[in-house]
């Protein structure tokens, strides 16, 4: 009999926190090692490099971290818990609509291969023509070959991390999630890695978490494979031995469809028995053997990272160094796409806690580099000018001791600076990301001009270096410009520091850094204790009617300030003689920017009222299918809330509009007061407080409307 597990001492125990961060860092691991060569043969690989013991992404032009759909959905999908109040019976219908709140079509997330060829992209169009989870997945509408392909198993790792020691909750929710896409053998394949992974949260022994799996799997043929395997595994000489035997017996050619789930899922387990506690050689078994590579090596370093924590990958050469906890996590949210293995822990941390009743305090903070060996991103900073004096970054918590981003600089002096920075936005190029990766990058910046930044620097020796905050933004050309902040004279031990970002004119800013100087030769170190930049900024302001910078073609499409909104509408474009022509011929077309911790603003736009069923500005948007909008529909002027698929209007009164009418919208959100008032008359209000924070911006549907200027400022109260 299976008995359920009290997890609350697993919640309490040291170990805990860890070994969630250990999971999300080893995804990450796993996904970028066998990423660089996905779609590979077995014999491609084997001839090129033998056995694959480390990251190879160099040696196929590849960047190590890229966008890629296991983390993207992993990272996405489970937020159906969060977005719906923590509930422990969350049903496979609110899970789908995560999908469609989250995903941008044709975009983000998905591989978008097509109605029959891609299951993902065949359950997506279930769902947005309006079939529920979980007949969205059924084998039944999309086919065996759809429904039993891999995807089920590579998003289901938060699910499991969600439920730390409760294997049987773990699966229950893994068995909803899946059928939003999946049916038959690939949910239960699914299900039972699902139930492992929350229950190497207190178990290490594989071959009982193997049981456990399978306790929880309903489907017979997968429990024979699994056998099998194990059998296989236990008198192989090689896992060579192994790899012969699955080419044999559960190769592709055994199943339809062109990524099954069952040679994958039989891999990844074969992978697991042999490697043991090496977690590096289970994942070159994973790597080596071809198939689909980043999504057994992502749910392998997975398991093994919750099962034996963050020692799991101090052994062998360094995985965690190289990838320095970034990730992209694409979707509707824009100004969450730049995330990092801390951030989305504390995430899952604080989902683990609500399921469970707890309370979970997580830092103020964005950085606040609570586990060992976390850097959050940070890096010397690549666009350093001149002699980098700056030589390592780590982390103070070694040992588990007070944590903190250690910065060591060696022979500081006047002409010779040092500078570490974190990425807030694309990379310059981003046509060479997409040149090596079928997954798109749309996003948002994590920080605008005049949002304030507060920090705690820590200086260890009695002669302390200068710093300078800086950030470098985009031009209006699309290069790269750096803005240094006042300098500021540390004192031996911790400082306080604020600096508000300069405004940019609304241009988006690449990356956030500091940078130390000296007036006589210094070497030594100091450290970044936390970093944050929260709430909306101060004045953000993109074009307007008398300043229309940076100057754009309509003709560019591809300007990167252009790319710092994320947009649900199949056309947004530069516009000839206003910022921005937004287009959309169904419902629904929002376009957004800024970020989830944008509370209190309002949102301004002159919006030329041209063909359109309905026209606005957004505001507090959590996804694209949950906002606050203020819009004219009908002569009318409605503040509405999107919820899934509910719209309901707030308030509404008769306004009376003429065709290309040019009106300045203004769209204030304050507590749980909502406004709108157009050229400077407030014409409707109302009160609601279930989206207390969220991005802005546009609302298009059914048709065009030009849009002069852009601008978001602040309603915060002064503290």
């Amino acid at each position: 009999m299976n008995m359920p597990v009290d997890n609350r001492s697993i919640l309490n125990k040291d170990g805990f926190a860890e070994k969630t961060y250990a999971g999300v860092v080893g995804k990450l691991i796993g996904v970028y090692l066998g990423r660089a060569v996905e779609g590979w043969s077995y014999d491609a690989i084997r001839n090129t490099f033998g056995e694959i013991d480390y990251f190879v992404n160099d040696k196929v032009n590849w960047p190590l971290i890229v966008p890629d759909d296991d983390i993207s959905g992993t990272f996405l999908f489970y937020r159906a818990l969060e977005d719906n109040g923590f509930p422990t019976n969350i049903s496979a219908k609110a899970i789908g609509d995560t999908w469609l709140n989250y995903i941008i079509e044709d975009k983000t997330v998905l591989w978008w291969g097509g109605l029959g060829r891609s299951t993902e992209h065949t359950a997506y169009l279930r769902l947005k023509n309006g079939i529920h989870a979980p007949e969205s997945g059924s084998a039944k509408l999309n086919s065996r070959a759809m429904a039993e392909a891999i995807g089920s198993e590579i998003f289901i790792d938060t699910w499991a991390m969600s439920n730390p020691g409760n294997p049987e909750r773990a699966a229950d929710m893994a068995r909803k999630a899946s059928t939003v896409s999946h049916d038959g053998i690939a949910v239960e394949a699914a299900v039972l890695l699902a139930a492992m992974q929350a229950a190497a949260f207190s178990e290490t022994d594989i071959n009982k978490l193997l049981d456990i799996g399978l306790r929880h799997s309903r489907h017979d043929e997968l429990k024979r494979i699994v056998g099998d395997v194990r059998e296989q595994c236990a008198k192989a000489n090689h896992w060579r031995d192994v790899r012969q035997w699955l080419e044999d017996n559960h190769s592709y050619r055994h199943y339809p469809g062109c990524c099954p789930m069952v040679p994958n899922h039989a891999l990844l387990l074969a992978s697991f028995i042999l490697g043991g506690d090496d977690v590096q050689h289970g994942l070159k078994i994973a790597v080596s053997s071809g198939w689909d590579t980043d999504c057994n090596a992502g749910n392998l370093a997975c398991l093994n990272g919750i099962r034996l924590g963050l020692k799991a990958f101090d052994q062998g050469p360094d995985f965690r160094g190289p990838i320095s906890d970034l990730m992209y996590v694409v979707g509707a949210d824009g100004g969450d796409c730049f995330s990092d293995a801390v951030i989305e822990t504390r995430r899952v941390r604080r989902t683990a806690a609500a399921l469970n009743g707890w309370t979970y305090e997580q830092p103020k903070s964005r950085f606040a580099f609570e586990y060992p060996g976390s850097v959050q991103g940070f890096q010397l900073c690549p666009h350093h000018d001149g002699r980098q004096a700056i030589t390592a970054v780590g982390n103070l918590n070694t040992c588990g001791g007070e944590s903190g981003l250690e910065i060591r600089y060696e022979a500081l002096a006047k002409g010779v600076s040092g500078s570490v920075s974190v990425p807030t936005f694309i990379e310059p190029k981003p046509r060479a990301l997409s040149e090596t990766s079928y997954f798109e990058v749309l996003a948002s910046p994590s920080i605008y001009g005049t949002q304030t930044v507060k920090a705690t620097v820590r200086a260890f020796d009695a002669d302390t270096p200068l710093l300078n905050f800086f950030v470098i933004h985009y031009d209006g050309d699309g290069n790269l410009a750096k803005v240094k902040g006042e300098t500021f004279n540390l004192k031996k031990g911790d400082n306080a520091l604020t600096w508000k970002v300069p405004n940019v004119r609304g241009l988006p800013i690449h990356r956030i850094g500091l940078e130390l100087n000296a007036e006589k030769r210094l070497t030594g170190r100091v450290a970044l204790l936390d970093m944050d930049w929260s709430g909306s900024p101060e004045a953000f302001v993109m074009g307007s009617a008398y300043d229309l910078s940076p100057s754009i073609s309509p003709f560019d499409t591809s300007s990167c300030w252009l790319k710092s909104f994320v947009s649900s509408a199949l056309h947004f474009r530069p516009d000839v003689d206003t910022t921005f022509a937004l287009s959309h011929p169904f419902e629904n077309g929002a376009i957004t920017t800024g970020s989830r911790d944008w509370d209190d603003y309002k949102v301004s736009s002159r919006l030329t009222m041209d063909l359109h069923k309905s026209a606005g500005l957004i505001a507090r948007s959590r996804g694209h299918r949950r906002y606050y909008a203020a819009i004219l529909e009908g002569q009318k002027a409605k503040l509405i809330k999107r919820k899934d698929e509910h719209v309901t209007v707030l308030a509404e009164v008769p306004f009376a509009y003429e065709e290309n009418a040019k009106l300045k919208f203004v769209f204030s959100a304050k507590g749980k007061q909502l406004e709108l008032s157009i050229d400077g008359e407030t014409l409707v209000k109302s009160e609601d407080a279930e989206y207390v924070s969220g991005g802005a911006g546009f609302l298009i549907e059914e048709g065009t409307i030009p849009a002069l200027g852009f601008e978001v400022h602040s309603l915060a109260e002064e503290e």
